[in-house]
């Protein structure tokens, strides 16, 4: 699998496999030389990012507590310094969080805000980073290509009004999701919503992209509106329904 790096005005994006199906993701910003990790997958795949890129770790943003998220706070904490951010509402099971945020908080980075956002579901505390300069959102497990977090601590009405927020971004948003699900994900849609001409092209892509061992993230916030069954469910019972659904397929 390929690392890939994207600019964004003078924030630079860079995004590399972890573990088995994860995502690590280094933003860093060119004027300033801060760069972030959001969330801490895999600490030695971190770390050969970050010397590829000769950029010196200062921050960690969360998204919620699980081990694959978070299992690498304490000791990339105790390699550079950092400081770590994530839910306030988490920060009994974030190791190591310096800063707690809550939904509507705005931090800076080198001149850019960050807007936290609650979007509880698959873990009550979790949280997306979105960067509207960027036109960019870090969004952990909440959603994936083709698909949502399970609902490990959340209900299906909690997931339903996250995607909702996310949805209601603007489309050109570019969702940088912490796994490589998508044509597991794209499979089971296609059962949903087999009709769905976006949801057929999109597969295509996807699946071409995955023969070539591209990585089908980021989307963007139109894509799964046209084709991912839990973005596009109209009720909260039909969004349960279709992950109970998934969570058997």
């Amino acid at each position: 699998m390929k690392a890939k790096s994207t600019m964004a005005s003078d924030l630079k994006i860079h995004m590399f496999p972890c573990l088995w199906d994860n995502y690590g993701f280094l933003i860093h910003n060119s004027n300033t030389g801060e760069t972030a990790c959001i969330d801490t997958p895999e600490v030695d795949k971190i770390i050969m990012a970050l010397e590829e890129k000769n950029w010196k770790l200062t921050h960690i943003w969360n998204t919620h507590h699980h081990p694959d998220h978070a299992g690498g706070n304490l000791e990339l904490k105790n390699l550079f310094g950092v400081k770590i951010i994530g839910s306030e509402d988490d920060k009994a099971r974030i190791p190591g969080l310096d800063i707690g945020v809550r939904d509507g908080d705005v931090f800076d980075f080198g001149g850019h805000d960050i807007h936290v956002i609650d979007t509880p579901g698959h873990t009550i505390g979790h949280i997306i980073y979105h960067i509207p300069s960027a036109k960019t959102a870090f969004v952990g497990d909440t959603i994936f290509a083709l698909g949502c977090g399970r609902l490990f601590e959340g209900t299906a009405a909690q997931m339903f009004n996250s995607l909702n927020v996310i949805a209601a971004m603007p489309d050109d948003t570019a969702l940088y999701c912490a796994h490589e699900y998508t044509l597991s994900n794209g499979k089971f849609a296609l059962t949903v919503e087999p009709d769905n001409q976006a949801l057929v092209d999109y597969m295509i892509e996807a699946k071409a992209k995955r023969d070539k061992n591209i990585p089908t993230v980021p989307t963007t916030v139109l894509a799964e509106k046209m084709a991912n069954p839990f973005v596009r469910a109209k009720t909260a019972e039909q969004l349960g329904d279709i992950r109970t659904q998934k969570d058997s397929f």
